[in-house]
């Protein structure tokens, strides 16, 4: 059997999209799948897959599995770029309404080129600091100590986890080696993303990123956006913020507690494809 796939990315963060809705031969494990096409070297390549899928009073459906086969609740770039996939096919407008792992979400595209979404705004949702999101107790610019390191740190949730650490940004060795180590550290039972984070401006951040279940990646948008609600909150920033990732630049804003967070980037489709399965 062979699976279409769409390959598009956000700012780098790449996906291979499958839609559900076209009729597939036989039960697909997804998440073995997802380990097998997303291998750089003996694959295709991607930092995961986003299967679309229907469901009644939304646009799409959107489920996504991590380059290692573990799920996730919900990527920013993957989203914007679904949106650009629906818009540029004619199966939704503008305004579109996504029901992810993080909850029914509402892309927007703001920016077009001969027919094709180029700039998709997204609403985010709330960041959360509890402890009930975190899987653990709170966690605002405090230690976090292990074996060979001591960091001050803050956690966020977007829907999913995200650790912070605000400084200077972290150079190669350091991201590698402290990525896996704090992405499985024992306060966080479900893993968490990683992210250095260093405030350039009043309105500019610069990131780097180690995703649960993808390693180091080019962007990340629900870390963007929890990067920026806290940067906010402990008065770092001042809302809108240009963030800029390794794959290029994104706009985040945050008004505080009680507003979500909106993302404004760019997404581009990069090829249409089949791969042979099982």
């Amino acid at each position: 059997m062979r699976l279409r796939f769409w390959k598009m990315h956000g700012l780098g963060n790449d996906y291979l999209y499958f839609d559900l809705r076209e009729p597939i031969a036989t039960a697909v494990d997804w998440a073995a799948l997802s380990r097998q096409i997303c291998d750089r070297h003996f694959g295709v390549g991607a930092d995961g897959i986003i299967l679309i899928g229907e469901m009644p009073g939304v646009d799409a459906t959107m489920r996504i599995f991590n380059a290692d086969g573990s799920e996730s609740e919900m990527c920013g770039n993957g989203l914007r770029a679904l949106a650009k996939w629906l818009y540029d096919r004619g199966l939704a407008g503008s305004k579109q309404v996504i029901a992810t792992g993080a909850g029914n979400l509402e892309p927007e595209v703001v920016e077009t080129q001969a027919g094709r979404a180029t700039l998709i705004r997204v609403n985010m949702g709330h960041p959360s600091f509890d402890a009930a999101n975190l899987g653990g107790s709170p966690l605002i610019e405090d230690l976090l100590i292990g074996e060979d390191y001591s960091l001050v740190c803050s956690a966020v949730s977007m829907g999913n986890p995200h650790l912070v650490v605000f400084g200077p940004l972290w150079d190669d060795d350091r991201l590698y080696r402290l990525g896996p180590v704090l992405e499985r550290h024992p306060r966080f039972p479900d893993r968490i993303n990683v992210h250095t984070v260093e405030i350039t401006g009043k309105n500019q951040l610069a990131m780097r990123h180690w995703e649960r279940g993808a390693g180091p990646t080019l962007a990340c948008g629900t870390g963007v956006a929890g990067a920026t609600a806290l940067a906010v909150r402990l008065d770092r920033v001042t809302s809108p913020v240009t963030v800029e990732v390794p794959g290029g630049q994104i706009m985040a804003e945050w008004n505080g507690p009680g507003t979500p967070v909106y993302l404004t980037g760019p997404a581009e489709e990069v090829f249409e494809g089949f791969f042979p399965w099982p």
